[in-house]
């Protein structure tokens, strides 16, 4: 039997309902300040069923996620995905420069060790 929705589509970070039941991330530390994009969050919905609550999201490119960024020039950690010499996929963590970091989309692909 289908339940009652009532489905908002988000554009973006800026849409009214985007960070609806999204918590703020802690900072871990090794970040400076919050993302001026996702202003803290990491991601915002891009759908979001205002009954039921179910929702897609969307990661923020600038900060990976984190919802914090590097302010200073500090290498950032951007998770990444790379193939072992057994030719198994492996994820690691690469630390780019921040310039690099603004670029480099989370999970970048497969790469050759």
């Amino acid at each position: 039997m289908p339940h009652a929705s009532n489905i908002v589509l988000c554009a973006g970070p800026d849409s009214p309902h985007a960070f609806d039941i999204i918590p703020l991330q802690p900072r871990n530390g090794t970040l400076d300040a919050r993302c001026p994009i996702c202003r803290g969050y990491g991601q915002w919905n891009t759908e979001i069923d205002l009954v039921s609550f179910r929702c897609k999201r969307a990661i923020c490119d600038t900060c990976h996620g984190a919802g914090w960024i590097e302010t200073g020039a500090d290498p950032i950690g951007v998770p990444d995905i790379v193939m072992t010499p057994e030719g198994y996929a492996k994820w690691v963590v690469r630390y780019v420069g921040r310039e690099e970091a603004a670029t480099a989309p989370a999970a970048a692909g497969v790469a050759k060790l």
